[in-house]
C-alpha cells in the first residue's frame, strides 16, 4: 500500500521509521518531512494545514492510508476532508480532536464523568479570571485552552505572578487565540509520566510508558519547550499505577467521548501526574507525543500499519500489541537559544554513524537538504535515541551516540532519565 504521513518533525521521523518495517507498505510519502524522513519516504511539499492540497495529492497518487501526525491538521479537521474523499486515514476527527484542541472541554469532560483531575475553573474573561486569583491558594497553574506548542503553561508561584499571567495569556495574546480562554487548575505536586493509547472508538490499547523533559536547561531550569529528551519505560508507572489508571481513566476516557457523539479512533496520549492521593490527568493529546514516540515505537513489536488498520476499522481488541523487554532514551540536540532565538543554516557532520547500528537512531526534528549538505533548520534538531537491557544502560548508550554528531551551536540537557537513578 502507498502511505503519506503528515508532519515534518521527529514524532513523523520515528512514525515513518515504524512504517517503513511493515510488509504492508511499498510506497512512504511525507508531507512536508525533513531531510532525515526523505532518507526513508518522498517527502513532498505541502504544509500541514494546506488541506486541499492534501487531499488533492492523496487522490492523484492514489494514497491507500494518510498518518495525521500533527495536533494542527488534527483539531483543524483533516482526518475529516481526507474521509469525505474517501480516502482511509489515522487520527481523529475534528470533533474528537478537541479532547486536546481545548483544555476547557477535556476538563469539563473529566469533572462530568468523574475522570480524576486537578480541580480547575475555565474562564472567557481575563478580569472574571483575575478577581478568581483573589481567593486561590498557591502555587496555581495557567493554561491557554486552544494549542500552544507545548508551551501554554504557566505555573505561578504567587498572586502577582498569576495576575502577569493572566494579562500574557488573555490580555497580550502571548500564546495568540490560544489564550482567548483559558484554564486555571490546581497545582498538583507528585512524577509526570506519559501514556500512549490506540484507540479504536470502543477498545483503548496502552503502549508503554515514558517520561518528558520539558525544561531547556539542566536540572528542569530554564524556560518550557517541546521537550528535550525522554525515556521509557518510566519506573515510577507501577503495576498499581497502571492497574487504577485502568480502572478509572483510560476506558472511562474512551467511553466520555463515545457518550458525548465523538467517537475517537487514533491515539489518546495520556499525560499523568502520580500526586500522593493517586494518579491524576495533567492533560490529553491527541496524537502521539514528541519526543515520547521517539522512545516508545522503536520498542513496539507489533507491525504499526496493522494497528492502526485496526483502529480506523474497530477492530483493535483482535490485536496483541507488544513491546519489547528493554529501554530507551532520546536526548534532542537543539539550536542554542532554544526556544527563544537561535540561527539555523548550519551543517550536521557525523549523521552516517547511525548506519547500520542496531538499537541506535538519529530522528531528524529540524533539518533540511541542501547543496551544503543536512542543515539545521529548527530549534529541535535531532532527537538521538538508544535502546539498552535497561534504562541506565539506555542513557548511557544515548549520550554516548549524541558525541557521534556535530553542529555548530549544538546544545543538549545532560541530565535526560537521571530521575531513574533515584527509582
Amino acid at each position: 500500500m502507498k502511505v503519506l504521513i503528515v508532519g515534518s518533525g521527529g514524532r513523523e521521523h520515528a512514525i515513518a521509521a515504524s512504517v517503513a518495517k511493515s510488509s504492508k507498505v511499498t510506497k512512504i510519502y511525507c508531507a512536508p518531512g525533513n531531510a532525515g524522513i526523505g532518507q526513508i519516504a518522498e517527502c513532498v511539499n505541502i504544509g500541514a494545514m494546506e488541506f486541499d492540497k492534501l487531499v488533492a495529492f492523496s487522490k492523484e497518487n492514489a494514497i491507500d492510508f494518510v498518518i495525521v501526525g500533527m495536533d494542527d491538521p488534527l483539531v483543524g479537521g483533516l482526518v475529516d476532508e481526507l474521509e469525505a474523499a474517501g480516502i482511509k486515514t489515522f487520527g481523529p476527527r475534528k470533533n474528537a480532536a478537541i479532547l486536546e484542541g481545548s483544555k476547557a472541554f477535556s476538563k469539563d469532560l473529566m469533572k462530568k464523568y468523574n475522570i480524576p483531575t486537578a480541580a480547575y475553573e475555565n474562564f472567557d474573561d481575563a478580569d472574571a479570571a483575575i478577581a478568581y486569583l483573589e481567593n486561590c491558594s498557591y502555587p496555581i497553574v495557567l493554561k491557554a485552552d486552544g494549542l500552544a506548542l507545548g508551551k501554554g503553561v504557566l505555573i505561578c508561584n504567587t498572586k502577582e505572578e498569576a495576575v502577569d499571567g493572566v494579562k500574557e495569556i488573555m490580555t497580550d495574546k502571548k500564546f495568540g487565540s490560544a489564550g482567548n480562554r483559558m484554564v486555571i487548575e490546581e497545582f498538583m505536586t507528585g512524577r509526570e509520566v506519559s501514556v500512549l493509547s490506540f484507540v479504536d472508538g470502543k477498545t483503548i490499547k496502552i503502549m508503554t510508558s515514558a517520561q518528558d523533559h520539558k525544561r531547556a536547561k539542566d536540572n528542569d531550569e530554564g524556560l518550557n519547550t517541546g521537550g528535550m529528551g525522554t525515556f521509557s519505560p518510566s519506573p515510577f508507572y507501577t503495576a498499581e499505577v497502571d492497574e487504577f489508571c485502568k480502572k478509572y481513566i483510560y476506558q472511562a476516557t474512551v467511553d466520555a467521548m463515545a457518550a458525548e457523539g465523538r467517537e475517537f479512533k487514533g491515539i489518546i496520549f495520556f499525560g499523568l501526574m502520580l500526586t500522593p492521593n493517586g494518579p491524576r490527568v495533567l492533560e490529553y493529546n491527541a496524537r502521539f507525543g514528541d519526543p515520547e514516540t521517539q522512545v516508545v515505537l522503536p520498542r513496539m513489536k507489533n507491525d504499526i500499519i496493522e494497528v492502526m488498520e485496526a483502529c480506523v476499522e474497530g477492530t483493535l481488541d483482535k490485536i496483541d500489541l507488544q513491546f519489547e523487554d528493554n529501554a530507551a532514551v532520546c536526548v534532542v540536540l537543539a539550536s542554542d537559544g532554544y526556544p527563544v532565538s537561535y540561527e539555523k543554516g548550519f551543517v550536521i557532520e557525523g549523521l552516517d554513524a547511525f548506519t547500520d547500528k542496531d538499537g541506535y537512531y538519529c530522528f531528524h526534528a529540524g533539518t533540511k537538504l541542501t547543496e551544503k549538505g543536512i542543515v539545521t533548520n529548527g530549534g529541535r534538531v535531532l532527537g538521538i535515541t538508544a535502546k539498552g537491557a535497561d534504562l541506565k544502560q539506555a542513557r548511557a548508550n544515548a549520550y554516548k551516540a549524541t558525541e557521534w554528531v556535530h553542529f555548530e551551536n549544538k546544545y543538549m540537557r545532560h541530565d535526560i532519565g537521571k530521575a531513574i537513578d533515584e527509582a
